[in-house]
């Protein structure tokens, strides 16, 4: 299988293409997450993901041939609310208070560049979680676990936190920061050879 360059230093993420066999190499892109100010919500993965793909094209050297490059972001929205990483514990508290009891969506971008086409292709996957209502003492019980440190949302879904999770339509991979469906019929379609 060929190698995939991974724009991301997320371990989950970097676990995914352990699991599905996939050899990679991660090097982190240099690029800022500022917005154009009138993009849709639903465009912010996408928009982001290609975003860090476009800056390991740039940051690697024009005479060598780079075959995939793989970029994602994630973010977790609750009515008109982003919510990305939170900046400290106080912050990822905020975040669960509000989202406790309710249902929000998390989107994943991915952006899969072919070096042989010089294309990117893009895909996002949209995932509905509810968390079951929460006291402010499951809560700091919750956050003393570390999870929430860089986890979009403050929580992660495949750690303690599915402890709160009461409902979860569409891919848990999602959540985790890279839906393997998506990815692998990305893959599948741009020939990507598995074995």
């Amino acid at each position: 299988m060929q190698n995939i360059i991974l724009a991301s230093s997320s371990p989950r993420r970097q676990e995914i293409l352990k699991l599905l066999n996939i050899p990679y190499k991660v090097i982190q892109p240099q690029c800022s997450e500022d917005l154009p100010e009138d993009i849709e919500i639903e465009k912010i993965p996408e928009f982001l993901a290609t975003k860090k793909v476009d800056s390991v094209v740039r940051s690697l050297p024009p005479e060598n041939e780079y075959p995939w490059i793989l970029g994602a972001d994630t973010i977790v929205v609750c009515g008109k609310k982003i919510y990305g990483k939170p900046e400290n514990k106080e912050q990822a508290f905020q975040f669960l208070k509000e989202l406790q009891g309710k249902s929000h969506k998390v989107l994943t971008g991915i952006a899969l560049y072919n070096g042989t086409l010089h294309f990117v292709s893009n895909r996002t996957a949209v995932t509905k979680v509810t968390f079951a209502p929460m006291d402010d003492e499951e809560i700091n019980k919750y956050l003393s676990t570390g999870e929430w440190h860089g986890a979009a949302g403050g929580y992660r879904i495949q750690g303690l936190a599915s402890c709160y999770i009461s409902k979860i339509e569409g891919t848990n991979s999602n959540v985790v920061g890279l839906p393997i469906f998506e990815l692998y019929d990305m893959l599948k379609e741009q020939n990507y050879q598995f074995s």
